[in-house]
C-alpha cells in the first residue's frame, strides 16, 4: 500500500485577540511558518509540488487565495501553486488530508499542508460582508428558518451527550493547566517558529493560557448563550492568530532526498 510520509511539522505560537500576532498580515505570518518549515526540514521549495492551506474566512486579507499569495510573499518560486480550503473549522485538517491523500495517490512527490487564521484581522462574519445571503430560500425551507449559531450549536451537543457545566469546566482547567506545563518545560519550543510582529519583535508563546483560575471563578461566569446554558467564556475556545504546516513526502522521494 502506497504512504504518504510526515516528515516535518511547525506552528507559529498561537496569539489572542489583538494579542501579539495581531499586527501581522496573514499572508506574512503564513510565510514565516513556510519559511520556518522548509529551513527546519533542508529543502528548497522549488521541489514543493503543491501548497494546501486552510483558512476560514476567505476575505480582506485572506482573500484571493491566499495559499498562493502566502508562499510568493515567503519567496517561494513562482512554479509552486498554492490552494485554499474551506471546510470551515476543520479546514486546516482537510488541507492535511488532501496531501496525504495526494501523495498515497501518486499525483504529489512534496507537498505541504497546513492554514491561517488571523481571526483579529480578519473576523468571525467577514466573509458575510455587504449583505451576503449564504443560505438560500430552499435551504431555509428544509430547516423551516432554524438554523442555530455555533453556540447553540454546542449547547444542543453538550445536552445530547449529558455534557455539564461541571464537567466542561473542569475540562477546560485541566487543559490549561497541561498547557502550561507544557510550555513551561519547553515542550513546545521545538514546534514552534518565532514570529516577527509588526515592530521586528519576536513572538516565541502561545497567548491566552489561563494560569491558576479557580473554580469558583469559573463558577461565577454567565452562560454566553442561553440563560440556563453551560457555555461561557471561561470554558470556550478563544479568538485566536495562527498558522501551522506540515511537509508530507513520498517514501520514494524521502529516500532519495535522504
Amino acid at each position: 500500500m502506497a504512504e504518504a510520509v510526515i516528515v516535518e511539522a511547525v506552528r507559529s505560537p498561537v496569539g489572542k485577540r489583538n494579542g501579539a500576532l495581531s499586527g501581522v498580515h496573514p499572508a506574512d505570518l503564513s510565510a514565516q511558518v513556510l519559511n520556518g518549515l522548509a529551513d527546519k526540514a533542508g529543502i528548497d521549495p522549488e521541489i514543493v509540488d503543491d501548497v494546501i492551506w486552510g483558512c476560514v474566512m476567505q476575505a480582506g486579507e485572506q482573500a484571493l487565495d491566499i495559499a498562493r499569495t502566502s508562499l510568493l510573499t515567503a519567496g517561494w518560486p513562482e512554479t509552486v501553486p498554492g490552494v485554499t480550503v474551506d471546510r470551515q473549522c476543520g479546514s486546516s485538517q482537510q488541507s492535511v488530508h488532501f496531501a496525504a491523500a495526494g501523495v498515497v495517490a501518486g499525483h504529489y512527490d512534496v507537498v505541504v499542508a497546513g492554514g491561517v487564521e488571523s481571526m483579529s484581522r480578519t473576523p468571525m462574519g467577514s466573509s458575510l460582508a455587504n449583505g451576503g445571503r449564504p443560505y438560500s430560500q430552499t435551504f431555509l425551507e428544509r430547516y423551516d428558518g432554524r438554523i442555530p449559531n455555533q453556540g447553540l450549536g454546542a449547547e444542543m451537543i453538550a445536552e445530547q451527550w449529558g455534557l455539564s457545566r461541571t464537567m466542561l469546566d473542569e475540562f477546560s482547567l485541566m487543559s490549561h493547566e497541561k498547557e502550561a506545563a507544557a510550555q513551561d518545560s519547553g515542550a513546545f519550543d521545538d514546534q514552534i517558529v518565532g514570529i516577527k510582529d509588526q515592530d521586528g519583535n519576536p513572538v516565541l508563546k502561545d497567548e491566552g493560557i489561563r494560569r491558576g483560575t479557580p473554580m469558583e471563578k469559573m463558577a461565577a461566569l454567565k452562560p454566553a448563550f442561553k440563560e440556563d446554558g453551560v457555555i461561557h467564556a471561561g470554558n470556550s475556545s478563544q479568538i485566536s492568530d495562527g498558522s501551522a504546516a506540515l511537509l508530507f513526502m513520498s517514501p520514494k522521494r524521502l529516500s532519495r532526498w535522504g
